[in-house]
């Protein structure tokens, strides 16, 4: 039976904020990782951007890059009628004949925006240049010396030069420094390496927050006082609470009624997350990606009834705080009185949530054949999917909630 995968990966501006997203495709059998042809993915790509899922669902109002095939530029036909969010990447194994470039200016009068994916110059792509919006260049395949070369002949041409498998903040910085404008890797989900070894206010702030929430003895009175204490805390979870995500039939009116309507765990994990989200010197996608790791891990929990889903939820949560807080995880884990189980998934990949989170960090990368829960993939990208789509809607009310505050 053919199944298939189906992920995606952020394409950020210099000032971090989300571009657009990558669309990535992998088949996949009950046996193994199986390759197929280029043709076969481009298809299911569009086919499941557009008919399964929405491509609202995957990418909101960002763009959406998706790869082609020679077959598919040469047949733009098949190519779905969605020129405004569409930007198409001619792979890196196509020359610019002149069959392919009349192809690729007929795609380009439609009002799609063309990108070349792993670029690195050769004669035969002069004429695809001078159609080309944006240049992706990957860093691994080149050179420090090269990158520099690459851009300084690259700027002479009208078009966007995005740097892609940025791993560190110190490559998004040379990068930058280059004169880059678009950027694509995991460098967002890593720390930035701290001068001293202070740390904001705002973030000494949250941590003490975050220990207070997940401290295991506190009790239903005293953790109504934390939360009520912190009057924007208390906002936005009750906000959020009462927002179409939970599709509650009753108002939740105070932070005690949230309690006893969803529990303690559930709560303190709520509150755990909002006060992340105040981070304020930190990118939205940072967030929206510890939001889908969170809802992935507890999805997953709940299908395989291994572990306690809010616990997962946390697991997933706090893969990120490394990254947010800009501090060693086993010091930030350290002044938080969280359940042993999550200091032993996150620092030592071992005990049942391990598996869960690693499952999770392989989607989200797009390394498929390193998911360990072998899931059926229907059901691992419906999960996906699923934290997608919670994740950017429960952004989408916390920034709405922030923005009433502002107001």
């Amino acid at each position: 039976m053919f199944h298939y995968y189906i992920g995606r990966q952020p394409i950020f501006d210099a000032r971090l904020e989300v571009f657009g997203y990558e669309l990535l495709y992998r088949s996949h059998d009950t046996e193994g990782v199986v390759n197929v042809d280029g043709d076969q993915a481009t298809s299911q790509v569009l086919l499941n951007s557009f008919m399964e899922m929405g491509l609202d669902a995957l990418v909101g109002d960002r763009k959406a890059f998706v790869n082609l095939t020679r077959r598919f530029i040469l047949n733009h036909e098949l190519i779905p009628e969605a020129s405004d969010q569409l930007v198409l990447e001619i792979l890196e194994d196509i020359d610019g004949d002149g069959e392919i470039v009349e192809a690729v200016r007929r795609l380009k009068d439609k009002g799609y925006l063309i990108a070349l994916d792993d670029f690195v110059y050769r004669r035969s792509l002069r004429p695809l240049l001078e159609l080309a919006d944006i240049i992706k260049v990957e860093l691994p395949a080149l050179t420090r010396e090269d990158l520099e070369a690459h851009v300084a002949a690259l700027r002479h041409y009208p078009l966007q030069l995005l740097a892609e498998k940025v791993e560190t903040h110190e490559e998004f910085d040379f990068c930058k420094s280059l004169g880059f404008d678009l950027y694509q890797g995991f460098f967002l989900c890593k720390p930035k390496t701290l001068k001293g070894r202070r740390a904001p206010t705002n973030r000494l702030n949250t941590m003490q927050m975050l220990a207070k929430l997940q401290d295991p003895d506190v009790e239903i009175p005293e953790l109504e006082k934390i939360i009520s204490r912190d009057i924007t805390l208390s906002y936005k979870l009750l906000r959020y609470i009462n927002s179409a995500a939970f599709a509650l039939r009753n108002k939740i009116e105070s932070i005690r009624h949230a309690i006893v309507y969803l529990g303690l765990r559930e709560v303190k994990n709520w509150a755990s997350l909002i006060a992340l989200a105040n981070i304020d010197d930190k990118p939205n996608e940072l967030f929206v990606t510890a939001l889908t790791r969170a809802r992935m891990c507890e999805l997953i929990c709940e299908h395989t009834g291994i572990g306690n889903k809010g616990t997962a939820f946390i697991v997933g949560l706090f893969s990120t705080l490394e990254a947010i807080m800009d501090a060693p995880l086993d010091e930030l884990l350290q002044s938080i009185p969280v359940v042993p189980e999550v200091p032993q998934a996150l620092l030592h990949n071992e005990g049942p949530y391990a598996d869960i989170l690693h499952t999770t960090l392989a989607y989200e990368r797009g390394q498929w054949d390193q998911v360990r829960l072998l899931l059926l993939p229907t059901t691992t990208t419906d999960i996906y999917m699923r934290a997608v789509k919670w994740s950017m809607q429960a952004a989408g009310v916390i920034r709405s909630a922030d923005d009433e505050l502002a107001a």
